[in-house]
Parts: C-alpha cells; structure tokens; sequence
C-alpha cells in the first residue's frame, strides 16, 4: 500500500527560521522517497473533527506532528482507534513523549524515523474524560506549567528558573488517592501522573514508566522538609525504582511511586492542574485511568 502522510506544524513552536527549514526538509525527503505528503498548520483552537473524513477519503496512511508535548493529544485524541500512524517531529521545550519513545530530536532522524519506524500500540490516559498522552500532575509542577505558558521566554532556562521559584514559595496540598481498594490522605507539594518516563530533556521524574505497558505510574512527592524534599526527588529520579505502597511506607518515605491502571484523586483546595504541559481547568475531584493500546505511534 502506498503511503500518504499529513504533516502537522505547529507554528508557535520553533523559531521561523526552524520552521521554513522543517518544511523544506518534509518536501526535499517526501520527494526523494517518492511518498505523496500535505502540510498543514496545528489548529487553534484543537479542533479535528475533519480528520476522520480526511483520513478515509483520502486515504492517509499517516500523521506526522511538529511540536511539543502539548501539541499531541488534540491530534491523537482525534483519531484514536482510527488505521493511521502517528509519528512526531519535536519541536518542543522537553519533548517527553518523544524521548520516551527514544525518537530522534533531531529533524533529519525523526523525518527518517517516519518512513522507517515500526508502529507500535500505545496507550493514553483520561483525567476526567480529557486526554493526556504524556504526563499531567497537580500541585507545584502544574504551577511550574502555568507561569511558563504565560513567559515570553521559552527554552529549559527559563522553564529552570520559573520552576526554582515556584519551589522556594511552593505549598503542600491536602489530597486523597483512592486506587486498589485503599485510601490514603497526604499532603503533597504535586502529584505526578505519567505514562512518559519523564517531564522532558531527561529529567525522568517516572523511570520505569513505560507508554505501551497499560499501567499509569503515579508519583507524589509529600510535604517535608524542603531540603529532605529536593534530597528525595533527586534520589528517586537517579534510583528508578518502584514501591508498590501501604500505609506503613507513607510515614518513612517522602516519595510515594506506584504503578495502577485507575485512580480517583479528591483535591479540596483546587491544586492546580496541568496537562501535558499546558495549563488546564482544576477540579474537586479527578477520575483518572489508562487506555491501552490506542493509536499506533511510530517509534525505533
């Protein structure tokens, strides 16, 4: 079957200079491998309620997205369940998803990768019916996303020093987790929920978080001593390792890390939320689970 792949730019990520360079490398190899290609501009307002009929009409075999981690899930959202590869170029600050999946930051690589990589079933997940492919979290990372989406400066420097801030002034927030029959209340400085391994350029806040696993790795990080609270998560980004919880462990470990497939998170004070990086809508409460196996992304 001859292929057809839909690029999808975002034209908020990168510089313009990047972006004219993207898209004359997507014709210069789309050309050489003799592969039928269309680009397009990332939506707005995330609005894809076209591609179904895009997809079957004109019988793309694959989408292609530029961006960063927040430009994924409206996409993917889209088309789930749906007979199309999705391969991403990144474009973004952290690029987590994408690093997860061992896929290329380089554009060259990852225009490769999408002509040659193997599809693979991958799972999202749904915080209150909303999808979030990578990783979402409550508390002071979901600040950290907030005050970043509103920098005009982007990079990892300024994503450092807004996250560096935010820590010194961070407060705890009460929660209760109910998962597994069990309820446990804490107070925490952010709740963590991942399907990537990381927040992006490495810092792999979940190691052995795995998008194709059907799990959800859920961190927290509980009120401490903000010294013993940097001296834990470090530690726990270095060990990687994953302790399956009881009530016992919550006393001695400042970092709580267990692996689940539902969870329901009761948030009185309304911590903020994000998703996937981007700014979202916080709640009372938060029904959240795994989806497995739905799209088929094209990784190494």
């Amino acid at each position: 079957m001859s292929r057809k792949i839909l690029f999808f730019i975002n034209p908020i990520s990168g510089t313009q200079k990047s972006k004219l360079f993207l898209e004359k490398k997507i014709i210069q190899k789309c050309e050489e491998k003799n592969i039928s290609f269309e680009i397009l501009m990332t939506s707005k307002d995330g609005e894809y309620f076209f591609l179904h009929d895009k997809i079957k009409n004109e019988e793309i075999t694959d989408i292609a997205i530029c961006g960063g981690d927040g430009s994924l899930s409206p996409i993917i959202s889209s088309v789930m369940n749906v007979p199309v590869n999705i391969g991403i170029i990144p474009l973004g600050s952290g690029n987590g998803l994408s690093r997860t999946a061992g896929i290329p930051n380089s554009v060259d690589k990852s225009i490769d990768l999408i002509f040659e990589g193997n599809s693979k079933s991958t799972d999202v997940f749904l915080i209150n019916k909303k999808m979030s492919v990578h990783v979402s979290g409550l508390g002071f990372d979901a600040k950290v996303a907030h005050d970043f989406s509103e920098s005009k400066i982007r990079g990892l420097n300024s994503y450092t020093k807004i996250a560096i801030n935010n820590f010194l002034s961070a407060k705890a927030f009460p929660f209760t987790l109910r998962v597994e029959q069990e309820k446990i209340e804490l107070d925490a400085f952010f709740i963590c929920i991942a399907n990537s391994n990381q927040f992006g350029n490495n810092l792999k806040v979940a190691p052995k978080a795995n998008i194709c696993d059907g799990l959800l790795d859920i961190v927290v990080l509980q009120k401490t001593n903000k010294a013993e609270a940097v001296v834990s998560f470090a530690q726990q980004i270095f060990s990687g390792k994953v302790h399956h919880f009881s009530e016992k462990e919550l006393a001695k470990k400042n970092i709580l890390y267990f692996q689940t497939k539902k969870l329901n998170i009761e948030n009185p004070h309304h911590a903020p939320l994000h998703i996937d990086g981007d700014p979202a809508e916080t709640s009372k409460e938060f029904s959240i689970e795994i989806l497995p196996a739905t799209y088929r992304l094209l990784q190494p």
